[in-house]
């Protein structure tokens, strides 16, 4: 991203979250940004366009604030609660403009920006559910579907707090409190079968793949190496990854060579979801 474009993205961020997106002209954001017309146009083709790219902006800072803490020598339990504060931290540094998006009916909903708001999604699912088996131990791998969409759900509820009365909230508390809650649910789950298993999360995951457009697979296997950082004895990993890669590049990928070298990520939680997704995309 250019500096011009970052300044023409606070701009937009900033006129959307004080007039509203359908009430903010482009001239309005040029005039702002200390540009012509003409000059927004060649760095962005519509509004729609620069509302994606807002959005890029602001997820590409949440996911930056994240990486802070994953090379620090925190315990699993106090990286992912500062991961977990980081989040609601930078979606607090634009309240306004997420309270616009709330609020606001002619927002556009094309499928640009389903499919990241889809991609993002994933890629929270996979945080929490990573963070969690690193907290409680491999032994809850078998209902970490279920403890993911658990904290999902109470963190997002939450969030709506954050952003619309943050004066009343204290992040840190909040993520302590939010953990303290997972305590007691981890301790009791274990009593009882997971209500999400593998096969349905698979399901679901391929509905929403449906639905929403595939997702770029390309993405998926730069987000593997990028685990393949916190993995120890890596060397084999890192050798399936560059033959599954150069398989998936073929105009006819031999499906059978697929399976076999995502078989070789099956043991390592980290890249369950994303062996789920590659299956899924090619019907293994």
């Amino acid at each position: 991203m250019s500096e011009k474009e970052k300044i023409i993205i606070e701009s937009g961020m900033k006129l959307f979250a004080s007039k509203g997106y359908s009430s903010t002209s482009i001239q309005e954001i040029s005039t702002d940004s200390g540009i012509s017309k003409g000059a927004f146009y060649l760095h962005f083709k519509s509004k729609d366009e620069l509302l994606l790219a807002i959005l890029e902006y602001i997820f590409e800072t949440v996911h930056s604030n994240i990486l802070k803490f994953e090379h620090s020598d925190l315990s699993p339990r106090e990286k992912f609660c500062n991961q977990l504060s980081s989040i609601l931290g930078t979606f607090m540094g634009h309240k306004e403009f997420f309270i616009m998006l709330s609020k606001e009916q002619a927002i556009p909903r094309n499928d640009e920006i389903k499919k990241l708001l889809f991609k993002k999604h994933f890629e929270t699912h996979h945080l929490y559910r990573n963070g969690l088996v690193k907290v409680y131990g491999k032994n809850i791998e078998p209902y970490s579907t279920d403890l993911t969409m658990i904290l999902e759900g109470l963190f997002h509820s939450y969030m709506r707090l954050v952003i619309f009365e943050p004066a009343e909230i204290e992040i840190e508390g909040l993520t302590q409190f939010l953990m303290r809650r997972m305590d007691s649910i981890v301790k009791d789950i274990t009593y009882e079968k997971p209500f999400i298993s593998e096969e349905k999360l698979e399901k679901v995951m391929q509905k929403s793949m449906d639905l929403f457009g595939s997702t770029d697979i390309s993405e998926i296997v730069q987000k593997m190496r990028n685990e393949l950082n916190e993995v120890e004895n890596k060397e084999s990993l890192e050798i399936s990854l560059d033959v599954l890669e150069e398989e998936m590049k073929k105009e006819n990928p031999r499906k059978p060579v697929i399976k076999g070298m995502l078989s070789n990520f099956n043991d390592t939680e980290e890249f369950k979801v994303y062996v789920k997704v590659i299956s899924s995309f090619y019907n293994l």
